[in-house]
């Protein structure tokens, strides 16, 4: 075996394959790159490292729940049919559920777990459904919480939503929906905090001095005085608190009374208190580079 790290780097920078398939490579072809990545390309590695440079952007969001272990994660594809199909869904599941067993500390630890019941990880599934399906994708994101969870998938997996709780009967019916029902307020309504205190000072700050300015540069405000102004800062900063705070925020199904407020309700029903510790939130795709498609270069392509 007559190769560096060095080697092993560069033919990762050109055939875009992973460090450990590299490696392997070079080892069989004692060192030889040319031999190398032939063998990668015989692997069908080095297609699906072409794959790898197209945008991956589409796809969906998933849950898993099961034995007091919540899982929210993101896979993403090239195109959304791919998000229908059943075989880049049960890859999205036995991911979901790798997490949770295996409780892995990131993206590639993740992938580096047992899938399911078989020899293989979840790297090894990956792999064999971009040949098989054709298209890049990629395991972006995803978290793992301890105790009693509930989740809500909106729209076959565009967004997803997932709250921690602490409550003395996670299996109580009404709990259960009343969870479910504040998931879908924050799918609806995407809070950024769970409560006031969560909020940094900072931003508050912020918000403070953005809304002096708006107020000052009012004609109608130009001779009111500091602590009147004050007064009217504190009053928007309220509504700021409202509109970002999933507990002050008005509840979707009753705007007559906050989320909080209708926890306190089925807290009553139940016989014991709902308290929130942890919401997460994903949008499929949010922050990432969208593939556009150019249709009319590409049927001018073909004529060619």
């Amino acid at each position: 075996m007559n190769f560096t790290a060095k080697d092993v780097a560069a033919l990762r920078e050109t055939t875009g394959c992973g460090m450990m398939d590299c490696k392997k490579a070079l080892t069989e072809a004692d060192g030889n790159v040319d031999k190398a990545i032939e063998i990668l390309r015989e692997k069908g590695l080095a297609a699906q490292a072409k794959k790898a440079s197209r945008i991956a952007s589409e796809g969906m969001v998933d849950t898993y729940i099961a034995d007091g272990i919540g899982v929210m994660i993101e896979v993403n594809s090239e195109t959304d049919f791919v998000a229908k199909n059943a075989e880049f869904q049960a890859l999205v599941k036995g991911a979901a559920k790798a997490a949770a067993v295996y409780n892995p500390a990131d993206v590639d630890a993740l992938k580096a777990c047992k899938f399911e019941d078989t020899e293989f990880t979840v790297e090894d599934i990956l792999r064999e459904k971009i040949l098989k399906i054709g298209e890049n994708m990629n395991i972006r994101r995803f978290v793992r919480l301890e105790g009693a969870c509930v989740s809500y998938v909106h729209g076959g997996g565009t967004e997803a939503a997932m709250v921690l709780c602490d409550v003395a009967d996670a299996e109580n019916a009404k709990f259960q929906e009343a969870a479910r029902n504040v998931c879908m307020q924050i799918a609806a309504m995407h809070p950024a905090y769970l409560c006031r205190e969560e909020v940094p000072a900072e931003v508050i700050e912020n918000e403070k001095n953005i809304l002096l300015a708006q107020i000052k540069n009012d004609p109608k405000n130009a001779n009111k005085p500091e602590n009147i102004l004050e007064k009217m800062i504190g009053g928007k900063i309220g509504k700021y608190y409202t509109e970002n705070c999933l507990l002050e925020q008005a509840y979707v199904k009753d705007d007559k009374i906050s989320v909080g407020e209708y926890l306190k309700q089925v807290s009553k029903e139940v016989g014991f208190d709902i308290t929130i510790k942890t919401m997460i939130s994903y949008v499929k795709g949010e922050g990432l580079e969208k593939r556009v498609d150019d249709f009319a270069a590409e049927v001018a392509s073909m004529s060619k």
